[in-house]
């Protein structure tokens, strides 16, 4: 091989490892917030967030079924009868829970709350680890150490961001482009703080969801099969409540508007192609790296919450938010030197995935 051929061929792997991957997740997280700012903004056009889960659903699985049928044929799908067949029947029931206590949390809220709180989930996932005996506390371990101190901090930050709301840092949009919230709905520090607790109720459900899944990718590696899946029973599981609970039934008919828009933009990019980005970040950068861009979420809600909401930024917002983040990263801290350990005395144990992940990321979750 010439010089310059291997050249090209170093730059190419670090495009490919490197670059692609960067972009790849700063995407997924513009993707994702996208999504919960264009909820709030059908919400306050009149969508239903029943049908907004029931649609969301329905998009996901009519994507992942050409998916399936073409990626996901190395292994056929689990029977009927099968103990992998009701975990994700019992997955699909914790994600759909999940969504609509997230749902209904953004409409009381706003989506730069639900990115803050979203950041929880490796402290929600590291307690839980704790309470199923899935992770091993050495409270001499500096490791421990942090990720205990990170999950006390994350929840104190996020106890600010919900109870204390301070004055306003960047004042509401009164453009007339912007959907203004102040100019549809009136929030009361009581929505303000159930919205909080539904948020924050949402990100200990995805833990849930992903101990489970942890133990579904130990006996059945085929990622697309069980996105599909997931998806196609959540939605069984979405369309007789979500039909019970909504009254008005014409709301199901959706028009050619925003509303339309939101169920599609959640249903084709978030639920599925995002999960399947997030899976192939995790094959090839590993998770701590995925890990890392949640912050990120805050900085681009605030940034797509002013310029389409109108959505003011409070104080308590930015306080609770770099206490939250410190507390996520001194957890990955934790986590990283862990690993690193672990790998240096060849341990052959391991521990639960702590990194917060959607739903496609659960699929490359840590083995025991």
């Amino acid at each position: 091989m010439t010089r310059g051929a291997g050249e090209k061929t170093v730059a190419w792997r670090y495009f490919y490892r490197d670059v692609v991957p960067f972009i790849a997740m700063v995407a997924v997280e513009c993707v994702t917030v996208g999504s919960n700012t264009l909820f709030k903004a059908a919400t306050l056009r009149g969508l239903s967030f029943y049908v907004f889960v029931f649609y969301t659903y329905v998009f996901a699985t009519l994507v992942l079924l050409p998916l399936s049928l073409i990626f996901g044929r190395s292994r056929r799908l689990p029977s009927a009868k099968s103990p992998v067949f009701f975990k994700i029947f019992l997955l699909a029931l914790l994600g759909f829970m999940s969504l609509i206590a997230g749902s209904k949390g953004i409409e009381y809220s706003s989506p730069t709350l639900a990115s803050a709180i979203s950041n929880l989930t490796p402290a929600f996932t590291f307690t839980l680890a704790i309470v199923f005996r899935m992770e091993k506390v050495v409270l001499r371990s500096s490791a421990t150490q942090a990720k205990i101190i990170g999950t006390i901090v994350s929840i104190s930050g996020a106890l600010v961001i919900v109870l204390y709301k301070g004055p306003k840092v960047l004042p509401a949009a009164s453009s007339s482009s912007t959907i203004s919230l102040y100019q549809h709905l009136t929030f009361s520090e009581s929505s303000w703080i159930i919205g909080g607790i539904l948020v924050a109720a949402q990100y200990l459900l995805v833990s849930i969801w992903l101990v489970l899944q942890t133990r579904i990718m130990e006996v059945y590696p085929e990622e697309i099969n069980v996105i599909f899946l997931y998806n196609l029973f959540a939605m069984l599981i979405s369309a007789p409540v979500c039909l019970f609970a909504e009254k008005d039934l014409t709301s199901f008919l959706l028009k050619p508007d925003i509303s339309l828009a939101a169920v599609m933009y959640s249903g084709g990019l978030v639920s599925a192609l995002g999960s399947v980005i997030h899976t192939w970040g995790l094959h090839l950068k590993g998770p701590v790296y995925i890990s890392l861009f949640k912050p990120l979420s805050i900085v681009i809600a605030v940034i797509m919450g002013a310029m389409f909401l109108g959505d003011p930024l409070h104080l308590g917002s930015v306080i609770g938010s770099l206490i939250l983040s410190f507390g996520f990263y001194t957890v990955i801290w934790g986590k990283a030197r862990e690993d690193s350990n672990k790998t240096v005395a060849g341990s052959d144990q391991s521990p639960l995935l702590l990194t917060h992940m959607g739903e496609g990321e659960a699929s490359s979750l840590i083995r025991d």
